[in-house]
């Protein structure tokens, strides 16, 4: 059986940066960057084919710390997809793609970890930008088609190099930018609860499009899960020392806070977005809770600073 691509459900996070026209207002500065994408990709980029198992890939992940693996024909380095880790929470129990799983699987875990291969679930049409283009035209990219990372070709497809919104944000981000946090940060914040399961979890990113959840436990914030946490479970084979039988429901009704993180990162709303940047940088997070008095009134990600920054007035 084989089945195409579907694309899950995003927020449109980039939607408050664009004009009318649909083209992001950047400020200047952006514009007077000469840096292009073969400057600004970083190398090496970690890859993987379209015949690698589904555990492969989850490894791989674990394993570079990545978000995103770029698709290869083999021996060649050309680009023909890209396979990132909220595609594999959306088959390992997030979303349409667990379908897979039931119907071709049974629910076996070790079927559909090693006999599944990532065809199946990549994107075969990846958003990608070439050597050459310019730094605005990166920014307008992610922007308009929603990605947070972009693999860097040659004219022929070959691969360069890769580029994320983190990278994008060291390069740019200033200590003060002259926008407040709450100006830019999401307002109303998707949580999960504590005694949530690592499904439940899971779900709850496919459903609303995002990678990251914090964990509240007693009305409190105990922690943060992401797509790469859930990941990281089955790619460090973490999970099978919490299964008894080769069912995968069993791992997935672990709780969440197996997965998640009891540390996060607070930043008042009235900071600077530049010393948003300065954090993040800091501490290796790719986004800050945003608390006031003690309750949590927004999240601040990378996406948010980089956009925040790229429109800037001059």
């Amino acid at each position: 059986m084989s089945r195409g691509y579907i694309v899950p459900p995003r927020r449109p996070e980039g939607i408050r940066w664009l004009r009318s026209d649909g083209k992001p207002n950047f400020s200047d500065r952006v514009y007077r960057s000469e840096r292009d994408a073969k400057i600004l990709a970083r190398r090496p980029v970690y890859t993987i084919t379209k015949t690698a198992t589904i555990l492969g890939a989850a490894e791989e992940i674990t394993r570079y710390n990545v978000r995103a693996l770029p698709v290869i024909v083999p021996n060649k380095e050309v680009l023909e997809g890209i396979i990132t880790a909220t595609d594999l929470v959306n088959y390992l129990g997030g979303g349409e793609l667990y379908n897979i799983v039931v119907n071709r699987h049974n629910g076996n875990i070790y079927s559909a970890l090693l006999r599944e291969h990532v065809a199946s679930i990549m994107n075969p049409n990846p958003v990608y930008v070439t050597v050459n283009d310019t730094l605005a035209k990166i920014i307008e990219t992610m922007v308009t088609k929603n990605v947070g990372v972009v693999p860097v070709v040659f004219e022929d497809m070959s691969l360069w190099g890769i580029i994320t919104e983190h990278d994008l944000v060291e390069h740019l981000a200033e200590k003060n930018i002259g926008r407040k946090v709450e100006e830019v940060m999401t307002k109303n914040v998707i949580t999960v609860d504590s005694k949530a399961s690592i499904k439940e979890a899971a779900e709850t990113m496919i459903k609303y499009g995002i990678r990251r959840l914090p964990i509240i436990e007693e009305g409190k914030i105990w922690g943060m899960v992401t797509a790469k946490d859930i990941v990281r479970f089955f790619g460090s084979h973490d999970v099978f020392r919490y299964i008894e039988t080769d069912r995968i429901e069993e791992a997935l009704k672990a709780p969440v806070k197996l997965v998640g993180l009891s540390g996060y990162v607070t930043i008042a709303p009235d900071a600077d977005v530049g010393e948003a940047a300065t954090l993040m940088k800091e501490k290796g997070v790719s986004s800050l809770l945003v608390v006031k008095d003690d309750e949590l009134v927004g999240i601040i990600t990378e996406r948010d600073v980089l956009f925040a920054v790229a429109t800037k007035k001059e």
